[in-house]
């Protein structure tokens, strides 16, 4: 993904539905985004008659309930002005078709969530926008996955990121199945990386330092308000703050892989035993300490 940070991973901030249909809270999102370390804020763009089956709507009140839950169309553009001010990304996830033509002049990336993964009509449309594309491959095989793949690039998708995903909310650590990362960039040759449910430091640092995940996407929520964070997938903004300070501060210890002393080093390089007795310090130093007798 073309972007102006050259750190990896990228970090991208899921707002999911956890904004409670307000403008002033969306914005407070990109805000905190911005000042946890993120490098993107994502949203979600859906309507409900057009996301679940009729015979669904008619039967299940908790599914009608989620209309609530929708992100109103006329905040896009505000919240793209926005978070480009605050130097983020912005992406969104369309889960209609018209909603790719409304996003496209706003989103430096479209995401495509796993529950859309099989929707090839979909996929097509974000890939002729060419726009960068990032599909999260959550409950997919691989062969569901290559299928996918082949859509977007067939349709014009020339800048793909995969996202291994557990779509189980919250994620058990021994169901991460990091390995994943690898098998995806083998098989098809792009940047892999994490879409978080675990709400796991432990799990992120993993995928990042043993996994080299070119992305993370986690959830997040402001205050424990919002309406997913009950599902408990979702990062409050401190935790969060913490988990990418830890993996960035990883990152420094990596170096530039010269072998040679460190700074840090110096003084106790003299107090190694000497090649001639096996005594330390050095003579040198014992020269020194003789004279200052």
């Amino acid at each position: 993904m073309q972007a102006n940070f050259s750190r990896a991973p990228l970090f991208v901030a899921e707002v999911s539905s956890n904004h409670q249909a307000s403008l002033n809270r969306s914005l407070r999102f990109i805000d905190v985004a911005a000042a946890i370390g993120c490098q993107a804020v994502k949203f979600q763009l859906f309507k409900i008659d057009h996301l679940f089956a009729p015979e669904i709507l008619s039967q299940s009140e908790r599914h009608r309930a989620r209309k609530e839950w929708e992100l109103p169309l006329e905040f896009i553009p505000e919240l793209s002005r926005y978070a480009h001010r605050r130097n983020l990304l912005f992406s969104c996830t369309p889960f209609y078709l018209d909603a790719v033509q409304e996003l496209l002049p706003y989103v430096d990336f479209f995401k495509i969530a796993s529950y859309e993964l099989l929707w090839d009509e979909l996929l097509a449309s974000c890939a002729e926008t060419g726009k960068p594309i990032v599909l999260s491959t959550g409950m997919a095989t691989l062969e569901e996955i290559r299928h996918a793949v082949n859509c977007l690039r067939t349709g014009g998708c020339v800048d793909l990121t995969l996202l291994h995903c557990v779509s189980g909310y919250p994620t058990p650590i021994k169901e991460c199945n990091l390995k994943a990362i690898d098998t995806l960039r083998t098989s098809f040759d792009c940047p892999v990386g994490w879409s978080d449910h675990s709400v796991s430091s432990e799990v992120i640092c993993r995928a990042v330092h043993r996994w080299e995940a070119a992305m993370v996407e986690f959830h997040l929520d402001l205050d424990g308000q919002g309406e997913e964070y009950g599902g408990r997938h979702c990062w409050l903004p401190t935790a969060a703050e913490a988990m990418i300070s830890s993996v960035r501060r990883g990152q420094v210890a990596d170096g530039d892989g010269r072998k040679e002393p460190a700074i840090s080093e110096t003084i106790d390089r003299q107090w190694r035993a000497d090649p001639i007795d096996g005594l330390r310090p050095l003579q040198r130093i014992r020269q020194e300490w003789r004279a200052s007798q």
